[in-house]
């Protein structure tokens, strides 16, 4: 999941920032309304964060043109604003989820997840796929009943891969939704993250690449056999 927090106090920013790496959700800030916007127009965001009263363009603003957008991107709005007037006028511009200061970072994530899972709500909470059973909310793997552990980022990764539910998923998709802005695009980051989940997950292989395109869960009978060079026609090994 990637979302954009548009917050102006840095220090309380840079906190949400960090507690959500930490539960495997990337994130990106924007200090006032026209970076915002600007972050908007080139990325694709799970879920969108705001403070009300921000430098620029407010908000109110940001939450109107992200309806306006059709993008369909859920909005939380995280503020000091607590008045009923004020969530009522929060929920009529478009707000989906409306979460006052001071705040526990624990309820942000779960609200965060909850709205994800009703954006999604076609995908069943636990998401199955070629033996695999991953569980986002509990932040759980694994692998024919067998446990398996993976890092924040290893599992922040594979959730992406099984949502495509056999999909391809480029390199540069997995940057995006998986790393934040600061990530270089010329990293090699994903090659080593997608080989190491591999071999958490185990033998056989059951993530296979195909060259110049991306990665895919295999949902073959026939998984990839470590080494082997029968994969599915136009794919290799990372």
């Amino acid at each position: 999941m990637r979302v954009l927090i548009v917050e102006d106090e840095p220090h309380l920013a840079e906190a949400v920032r960090d507690g959500l790496r930490l539960e495997a959700i990337a994130a990106d800030i924007a200090s006032d309304g026209n970076t915002a916007l600007e972050l908007l127009s080139v990325n694709s965001y799970d879920l969108a964060v705001l403070d009300r009263d921000i430098p620029g363009p407010s908000g109110d603003e940001i939450a109107r043109r992200i309806v306006a957008s059709g993008s369909g991107t859920p909005i939380l709005m995280l503020t000091a604003a607590d008045r009923i007037d004020d969530k009522a006028s929060g929920f009529e511009l478009g707000a989906d989820d409306y979460l006052t200061k001071p705040f526990e970072l624990r309820e942000l994530v779960l609200r965060l997840r909850a709205l994800d899972r009703r954006r999604a709500y076609a995908r069943p909470p636990v998401r199955q796929i070629a033996g695999l059973r991953l569980d986002p909310f509990r932040r759980e793997v694994f692998r024919d009943e067998r446990y398996v552990a993976l890092t924040r980022k290893q599992f922040a990764v594979l959730e992406v891969l099984v949502a495509a539910e056999g999909g391809v998923v480029s390199a540069e998709e997995l940057l995006e939704r998986a790393w934040d802005e600061n990530a270089n695009p010329l990293t090699n980051a994903v090659r080593i993250t997608v080989s190491a989940l591999r071999k958490r997950l185990g033998e056989p292989w059951i993530i296979e690449t195909a060259p110049g395109v991306g990665y895919r869960i295999n949902t073959d009978t026939n998984t990839i056999a470590p080494g082997s060079d029968t994969t599915t026609p136009g794919s290799t090994h990372a």
